[in-house]
C-alpha cells in the first residue's frame, strides 16, 4: 500500500511540474510575440494554481493515478486527456467567477501543452522503464514470437505485459519479441511497442534473427488448413509451440478470463492432414437418450471415450465389462466423481471369453445397446501367440453378439480395424472374421441390428506409436520407427467414439462404417514433428532409428476390400461399405475347428486354420 501510494505521489508532482512550466512557457511566448498584455501575465500565478488545482483534482477522479504507469494504454491516455479537458474548462470558469485576469488564447495554447506534455510523460516513462528492465532481464525471460497480429494477437500481448511484474503470473517470464502476420497492411507496424515483423512463411528465419524460445499462435478463427500451414512452419523450428484454441471452444470456456490462460501446447492431432470430423449429437443422444448401453473392453483408450460420451446422452444405465480391472476402475471412478449419483453405473470384471459369465450379464442387465470393444490389437505380440488372438477376438466377438440377439437387444456395434482388410497379420486376420461374424448375424437376426465401424490408427490410444513416442523421446532414447516410408490414417479418440455411436444411430444392420480420414501421415513425419513439440532438434537431440518392419506389418493400410463399395450416408465424412453374403453353414464349419486348434493351443494350425476362414489373409512374417 505504501508502494502505491509512492506511486501516486510521483505521477501527481510530475504533472504538478509539467503543468506549472506549461503555464509559464506559454505565457512567455505569447507575451513575446504580443499575443497578451501586462494585465494577462499579472494574473498568470493564480490562473496556474487553478488549473493546477483542478487538474490533479479531475486525474484523482477520473482515475489518472490509479492504473500502474507502465501498464498504460490507450483508454488511459484518453482518460488523461478527459482529466485535462475537464480541469482546464472548471478552472476557466473559476477564473472567471474570480474575476482573474485571463485570454482565450492563453487558455487554449495552455490546455494544449499541458495536455502533450502530460501525455509524453507518461509514454516516455514506460517505455524507458520497461525497456531498462527488459534489457536487465532479458536473459531470464522466455523470447516470444506471436503468430497473428489481429484482436488475439493484441489480447494475448496487452495479458503479457500486464502480468510480467504480478510475480504470482505465470506467464510473467514471457517476453513478446515480435509478430507475424500474413496481412501485408501490418507489416512494420507496432503494436504496444511489439512490431510486426514478417509474414508466417518467414517464421523460422524469424525465429533464428531474433533468438526466439517459444511461438503462441494466436489465430483462433483461423482455416483449418491454414492452421496447419503455420503450425508445419513452427514445427520447423526448435520453440516451444502453443496455440489458443478454436473461437467455438473459447466462446464455450467460461472458466479462463484471459485468453493468454487458454494457449496450449501444441497437440500432434492438431498436424493431421484434415479438418476434425464433425458428427450429429442430437442423432446420437435420440440413440443413447433412456437406453440399458453395455461396453466391452470398457477400460481400454476406446471403450472408457465410449462411456465418457454415452454418459453424456443420460443413458438409463451404463454396463463396463473389462478383464482388466484397474483400467475398469479408473473409469468408473471418474464418472462417479463427475456425475456422483446422477448417473446409474456398473462395473464388471469379466472376459468375453467367458460365455456363462457373459450370459449371466445379458440376463440379468437387458442391454439394449451393445459396443463391442474388447479385443487384443496389438500386431506383434498376437503374431507369436495367435491361438489367444483367436480365443480373445473371434469367439469374444461370437459370445456377446451371440447373447446380444438371444436376449433382444436392439443393436450391437462393433470396433474393427482397418487392419481387417487384406490382412497381413493374425490380429488383422481376427478383426476381419468378426466383422465375418457381425455380418453373418446381420443376416440372420430377426431383432438386433448388428453393424461393424472400421477405422484406422488412434492417436493417444494404448498401443500406439504416439505414447511409445513420448516414452522414447522424455527417456532420452532413440525414437524407433520400422521403416522410413511407412504411412498410417489416423483420428482422434473422440472422433473414433463420435464415428462409434453415430453409426450405431444410423445403422439398419449388416453395415460396416468407414470413415473419411484425409491424406494418410508418415510416421517419420510424425516422429518428427513430435520431437520438435519437444523443442528439440529430430536427428540432432533425438535420433530416429529404423528398425524393420514388424512381423505382419503393411506398408501402408486399406479401408475397402476389393468386393466391397462405397455408400455415402447423411455425414459426408462417414461411408458404408456393401455388405457381403455369408454362407453361414461353411462359416460355422470352419469356426468350429478353428475353435479346436485354438483351444489345444496349436499355434501352427491355428493360423492355418484363420486363413481357410479368411479367404483375404496373406500372412506376413517380414
Amino acid at each position: 500500500m505504501k508502494r502505491i501510494n509512492v506511486r501516486k505521489l510521483i505521477l501527481a508532482l510530475a504533472d504538478v511540474f509539467i503543468i506549472v512550466i506549461s503555464g509559464l512557457i506559454v505565457n512567455f511566448i505569447l507575451s513575446f510575440f504580443d499575443f497578451i498584455g501586462a494585465e494577462a501575465s499579472r494574473g498568470l500565478l493564480y490562473y496556474i494554481i487553478i488549473d493546477l488545482v483542478m487538474c490533479v483534482f479531475m486525474m484523482f477522479i477520473l482515475g489518472g493515478y490509479s492504473r500502474l504507469w507502465r501498464y498504460f494504454n490507450i483508454k488511459d491516455y484518453f482518460a488523461c486527456t478527459i482529466a485535462m479537458t475537464f480541469g482546464f474548462a472548471l478552472g476557466y470558469i473559476i477564473s472567471m467567477f474570480l474575476q482573474v485576469p485571463q485570454r482565450i488564447i492563453f487558455t487554449l495554447c495552455y490546455f494544449f501543452v499541458a495536455t502533450i506534455g502530460v501525455l509524453a510523460f507518461r509514454f516516455i516513462f514506460k517505455r524507458t522503464f520497461l525497456n531498462l528492465t527488459e534489457a536487465g532481464r532479458a536473459d531470464s525471460y522466455e523470447r516470444t514470437l506471436i503468430v497473428g497480429a489481429g484482436n488475439a494477437g493484441r489480447m494475448i500481448l496487452t495479458e503479457i505485459q500486464n502480468a510480467r511484474y504480478d510475480e504470482g503470473s505465470p506467464v510473467r517470464n514471457i517476453l513478446p519479441v515480435c509478430f507475424v502476420d500474413d496481412d501485408v497492411t501490418k507489416l512494420r507496424n507496432k503494436i504496444n511497442g511489439v512490431e510486426v515483423v514478417g509474414a508466417t512463411p518467414e517464421i523460422p528465419k524469424i525465429c533464428t534473427d531474433y533468438h526466439i524460445d517459444s511461438i503462441i499462435v494466436a489465430l483462433p478463427s483461423c482455416e483449418e488448413e491454414d492452421k496447419r500451414r503455420i503450425l508445419d512452419y513452427c514445427s520447423a523450428t526448435e520453440c516451444k509451440i502453443k496455440v489458443i484454441p478454436y473461437l467455438s471452444e473459447l466462446l464455450f470456456d467460461d472458466k479462463h478470463t484471459q485468453l493468454i490462460s487458454q494457449a496450449k501446447e501444441i497437440k500432434i492431432e492438431d498436424l493431421l492432414g484434415r479438418k476434425p470430423i464433425e458428427f450429429n449429437k442430437e442423432e446420437i443422444r435420440s440413440f443413447i437418450k433412456g437406453k440399458v448401453c453395455l461396453v466391452t473392453g470398457g477400460g481400454g483408450s476406446i471403450g472408457s471415450e465410449l462411456v465418457r460420451q454415452i454418459a453424456k446422452y443420460s443413458p438409463e444405465q451404463i454396463i463396463i465389462v473389462d478383464i482388466y480391472e484397474n483400467n475398469a476402475y479408473d473409469i468408473q471412478q471418474e464418472l462417479v466423481l463427475e456425475y456422483g449419483s446422477a448417473i446409474n453405473l456398473v462395473t464388471l470384471i469379466s472376459s468375453v471369453r467367458d460365455y456363462d459369465k457373459m450370459d449371466v450379464i445379458f440376463r440379468e442387465y437387458r442391454p439394449q445397446i451393445v459396443f463391442h470393444a474388447a479385443a487384443h490389437k496389438h500386431v506383434p505380440l498376437m503374431e507369436t501367440v495367435p491361438e489367444e488372438a483367436v480365443k480373445n477376438n473371434i469367439f469374444g466377438t461370437f459370445n456377446v453378439a451371440t447373447l446380444a440377439e438371444f436376449y433382444g437387444a436392439d443393436k450391437f456395434v462393433m470396433i474393427s480395424t482397418d487392419k481387417a482388410v487384406n490382412p497381413t497379420n493374425v490380429m488383422g486376420a481376427t478383426k476381419r472374421a468378426c466383422e465375418m461374424i457381425i455380418q453373418y448375424k446381420a443376416q440372420t437376426s430377426t431383432h438386433t441390428e448388428f453393424v461393424t465401424t472400421r477405422f484406422g490408427n488412434v492417436l493417444g490410444s494404448n498401443g500406439s506409436v504416439i505414447p511409445l513416442f513420448r516414452r522414447q523421446i522424455e527417456s532420452g532414447s532413440p525414437v524407433t520407427v520400422t521403416h522410413p516410408d511407412i504411412i498410417r490414417y489416423f483420428m482422434t479418440i473422440p472422433e473414433a467414439v463420435s464415428l462409434v455411436l453415430e453409426a450405431g444411430a444410423m445403422a439398419k444392420g449388416g453395415e460396416i462404417f468407414v470413415l473419411d480420414m484425409g491424406a494418410p501421415v508418415k510416421i517419420t513425419t510424425l516422429a518428427e514433428n513430435l520431437i520438435r513439440m519437444y523443442g528439440k532438434v529430430p536427428y540432432k537431440d533425438v535420433k530416429i532409428v529404423f528398425t524393420g518392419l514388424r512381423p505382419g506389418e503393411k506398408l501402408f493400410e486399406e479401408f475397402l476390400m476389393d468386393e466391397e463399395g462405397l455408400t455415402s450416408t447423411a455425414n459426408n465424412k462417414i461411408f458404408i461399405g456393401n455388405q457381403i453374403d455369408i454362407d453361414a453353414e461353411d462359416m460355422l464349419s470352419k469356426l468350429h475347428n478353428l475353435r479346436k486348434a485354438a483351444d489345444d493351443n496349436d499355434s501352427e494350425k491355428t493360423v492355418e486354420l484363420l486363413s481357410e476362414l479368411v479367404p483375404t489373409f496373406n500372412h506376413k512374417v517380414n
